[in-house]
């Protein structure tokens, strides 16, 4: 059955929503600002119904960040216990104070678990000290972004294209 998608939301869910319903012909999804007048969807509605497919370019921009961005998600990568952790150390407190906090045995626990953190987000070989990986965690958790660095230290993310630029 053709669908055409007529939208004046900007949020990331009905993006999410979009790419996860599995629609791949006979559809059309269009920005409802772009689309204003009933001679510009009709044509819209007979692509779709024929079998072919449009989405709006400023549509399709956004829908492609999303989709990296959800690939990217560095939360996503975590055990449940990892995230507490991260959270906590984003927050600035110390080993002991984020074992105190989640009533874990020791510090060294979360010393481990800052391992396995640092692991899933790619920091246990490119860093010098854990000063630097807790800095760069920290990061990481604050803009919900998978972040990397260069050799010369610039940390990069991933546009909507795929590409790595420079974060700053």
């Amino acid at each position: 059955m053709p669908v055409v998608f007529y939208s004046i939301q900007d949020d990331e869910r009905f993006y999410r929503d979009f790419l996860a319903s599995g629609i791949l012909t006979h559809y059309a999804y269009v920005r409802k600002s772009n689309y204003l007048l009933p001679a510009m969807v009709v044509p819209l509605l007979h692509d779709a119904i024929a079998g072919r497919s449009f989405i709006d370019p400023d549509i399709e921009q956004r829908v492609q960040a999303v989709r990296l961005k959800d690939e990217d998600a560095p939360l996503d990568l975590l055990e449940p216990n990892e995230r507490d952790v991260v959270k906590l150390l984003a927050q600035g407190m110390t080993n002991e104070q984020i074992a105190t906090r989640l009533n874990f045995r020791d510090r060294r626990a979360v010393s481990r678990t800052n391992g396995q953190i640092y692991a899933a987000w790619g920091l246990d070989n490119s860093t010098e000290d854990e000063k630097t990986a807790r800095a760069r965690a920290t990061l990481i958790y604050n803009t919900g972004r998978m972040i990397i660095w260069d050799d010369d230290g610039t940390p990069r993310v991933r546009d909507a294209q795929g590409k790595w630029l420079p974060l700053f």
